[in-house]
């Protein structure tokens, strides 16, 4: 019963979702005029319905600045691995009801027909005359219809160990189903930084080939005049194709952080998407205590290992009861032809295996040894989710101080790169100092838009960690 009201919750909540989608592509009717009803004699004729238009996964995304929170919605809203684990708990809830069907009366029918052919002799041989012996073939047909009725009366709860055990494989199912979703959740959050830290390294990879552009047209300029060797040249060359390089690296990460950002939202590859730059310092504040509670309530896997423990207690239960005998009801009622005698029967059985060569004692101390493993299973899953989420908290505040540092870094570095760059344009300085002080500005953006992004990708797998989407 609780199975077949999930199921119907599960239903509805789809239908809603679905009327919703097509309410919101609908347009808006203006409210009729109210008036008073006139006399007809024929019924009114009721306008053809049309349905609303489809709204494909790409026209969600078409023309439209996506945030983290509508990546993550469309992601849920279309991405096939859900509907796969959605589809898996639909079926585990089916066979809740394959379980519980042998409780349920049995009803069979059948009809028999046989055909049966006898051949025999006539006549005998004797001294005085012989009289020719006779064959004679003849043909009885037997009809036999019936409809038979079962009833287990008593099986000591077998059946209802079973069906609980089923029960609660079709709780993991749903947990599964959570589980999917928190994962899915996951990867768009971090496809989604990936490429905002992508389009970040190439704004820095192309300042970086501006001032090597710039340092390159001041080396030349130095050499013309016979102020600079060719070598401040040749350098300033150097440098100038790194950048490129570099820059073309960050461009083709920008593209495969979209194609994985499409991907994991259920789209083509190919699907455009514009996204919001979310590689911004946000401080939060983490408690430890609350957040290891948190993630023991709300985590899939914990409650998954909670469920497989008590569905092989229910299996312990099931084998011990093995050892216990059926007792069952049943009958039938029927005609016999040529004639169509009526013919019924009422019997009670009484089935109990007094022996079977050892076989119900190894499944018995087999589901004994599942049960232990579970429940060893279960406290595996609370260390390991404990460890997550530490390690997702200390990897938030180390990247918190990274930003922090990065930030300082980046202050100081443009600082001397513009005296380097002061000191060369000056003819004091060499290209040497010119050209490090340019890679030190370069890495340490390069460090802050890391650790902007790292501390994004942290927070996203703390929510994983804590069971939160």
């Amino acid at each position: 019963m609780r199975m077949g009201v999930r199921r119907l919750l599960l239903a509805g909540a789809l239908l809603v979702v679905a009327t919703t989608n097509a309410a919101a592509q609908a347009p808006t009717a203006p409210p009729p005029t109210q008036t008073p009803p006139a006399a007809q004699t024929t019924p009114p004729v009721v306008p053809p319905v049309t349905s609303p238009p489809v709204t494909s996964p790409q026209s969600q995304v078409f023309g439209k600045v996506l945030s983290v929170e509508d990546a993550v919605a469309i992601a849920l809203d279309t991405q096939p691995n859900i509907k796969a684990r959605i589809s898996d708990y639909i079926a585990a809830a089916f066979r809740v009801d394959q379980a519980l069907a042998p409780l349920l009366p049995q009803i069979t029918g059948s009809w028999t027909a046989a055909r049966d052919q006898n051949v025999s002799t006539s006549g005998q041989g004797t001294t005085s005359s012989q009289q020719p012996l006779r064959t004679v073939t003849t043909w009885t047909t037997s009809t036999v219809a019936r409809v038979s009725l079962s009833q287990i009366l008593f099986d000591f709860g077998k059946n209802f160990a079973s069906t609980e055990a089923a029960r609660k494989l079709a709780d993991v199912a749903l947990e599964d189903t959570e589980l999917q979703r928190q994962l899915v959740t996951q990867t768009v959050k971090e496809s989604y930084t990936n490429i905002n830290f992508a389009v970040r390294l190439i704004q820095v990879n192309q300042q970086a080939v501006e001032r090597a552009e710039l340092n390159l047209r001041s080396a030349r300029g130095f050499f013309e005049v016979g102020t600079r060797p060719k070598s401040d040249v040749a350098r300033a060359e150097v440098d100038v194709a790194n950048a490129k390089v570099d820059l073309i690296r960050a461009r083709n990460a920008e593209r495969l952080a979209r194609v994985a950002l499409a991907t994991a939202m259920g789209l083509p590859a190919t699907t455009p998407l514009q996204i919001q730059d979310n590689l911004l310092y946000q401080p939060v504040t983490l408690d430890r205590a609350r957040l290891a509670e948190d993630a023991l309530r709300q985590r899939p896997e914990y409650r998954q290992a909670r469920l497989n423990a008590e569905a092989n207690d229910a299996r312990l239960r099931r084998s011990f009861r093995d050892f216990f005998p059926d007792i069952t009801g049943g009958g039938f009622y029927g005609a016999q032809r040529a004639d169509m005698n009526e013919i019924w029967e009422l019997n009670l059985s009484l089935n109990w295996t007094l022996y079977d060569g050892g076989n119900r004692i190894a499944r018995y101390r087999e589901a004994r040894a599942n049960l232990d493993a579970a429940v060893a299973r279960v406290k595996a899953s609370e260390l390991d989710i404990s460890r997550e989420v530490e390690q997702s908290i200390n990897n938030v505040i180390e990247a918190d101080e990274r930003i922090q540092a990065a930030q300082v870094a980046v202050v100081s570095a443009q600082e001397n790169f513009r005296l380097a760059q002061g000191r060369f344009d000056a003819g004091v300085g060499t290209i040497l100092e010119l050209t490090d002080a340019q890679l030190a500005l370069t890495q340490a953006q390069n460090t802050e838009a890391q650790a902007l992004a790292d501390y994004r990708i942290a927070l996203a797998r703390l929510d994983r960690a804590v069971g939160r989407r």
